[in-house]
């Protein structure tokens, strides 16, 4: 059940940023907002996008929150490994990929190991 959680908290992360890239990329092609200047770093050039996005992200729904409230409670022995990644994704791949290891084959493992030897 926790992989499950933290799997459903990955995906749905995944699919708001590739919508928010999405709608930047649409907003960017219609003249909304300027492409990023020669010598422009993507980092500055999304920290202006978002200056300049009035819309704003809309408040996440209640069953979204408490996913995403017990994912990070479920993750949150692991946060420590990666505070100083810089990428987002990379950080939600890696709390996703050892929380998979440790919930799930680490405590399937030790359920078997238990259950054969009583």
């Amino acid at each position: 059940m926790l992989c499950l959680i933290v799997g459903v908290s990955f995906a749905l992360f995944a699919i708001d940023r590739t919508s928010d890239a999405s709608a930047h990329q649409q907003r960017e092609l219609s003249g909304e907002i300027a492409a990023p200047q020669e010598g422009e770093t993507a980092a500055e050039a999304a920290a202006a996008a978002k200056r300049t996005n009035t819309d704003g992200q809309a408040s996440k729904g209640s069953p979204r929150r408490v996913i995403d409230e017990v994912a990070e409670a479920v993750t949150s022995p692991f946060s420590g490994l990666i505070d100083n990644a810089s990428s987002e994704w990379l950080k939600r791949g890696v709390l996703l990929a050892l929380s998979l290891a440790i919930y799930g084959f680490g405590l399937s493992f030790l359920a078997r190991a238990i259950r054969v030897r009583l």
